[in-house]
């Protein structure tokens, strides 16, 4: 069904993403190569399920996917900023101070900044090759798959405890 948008290709993608920013031990531990493995099914996964969803003709297709390509690279960059984040919430989770929460507030904020500025960024570069039907289209497709990365994230990362003053 069309109006379903490939549902299973996006949870596919989720759950590399999800993988990728909430285990960076066990990827390590297995070593750099097969980091690199994941990295690249993640990619091809993600711009298959773009593929699917963005309807482009053959023309378009020329001139978007090089663009697509540099922006997912620089994208890519803040989602190890993310993981680092959780990774750093995760080591301190149980002896959080208020200077730490800090610390990794500001760094989230940080990170949704540049994300900001980065769509923006590529904005102008997505329209010179694409209608703006299907540049609006596109960054449907990229905030589902960042509210249903955020979504199990957020599912799945406990809060801050209070604490006492």
């Amino acid at each position: 069904m069309k109006g379903n948008w490939k549902r299973a290709g996006l949870m596919i993608v989720v759950a590399a993403v999800l993988l990728l920013c909430t285990s960076p031990l066990t990827a390590q531990d297995k070593g750099a190569d097969n980091m690199q493995i994941l990295i690249e099914k993640i990619k091809a996964d993600k711009k298959l399920v773009v593929a699917e969803n963005m309807q482009l003709t053959e023309k378009e297709a020329r001139a978007f996917w090089p663009v697509y390509g540099r922006y997912q690279n620089e994208l890519f960059l803040l989602r190890t900023r993310t993981m680092n984040l959780v990774q750093d919430y995760a080591d301190h989770y149980e002896t959080m101070t208020d200077a730490m929460a800090k610390k990794l507030l500001d760094e989230m904020m940080a990170i949704e900044t540049l994300r900001g500025r980065l769509a923006g960024t590529y904005l102008p570069k997505f329209r010179a090759v694409l209608s703006e039907r299907k540049v609006a289209r596109y960054y449907q497709i990229e905030n589902k798959i960042n509210a249903a990365l955020y979504y199990e994230l957020a599912a799945r990362i406990p809060l801050v405890k209070a604490g006492n003053p």
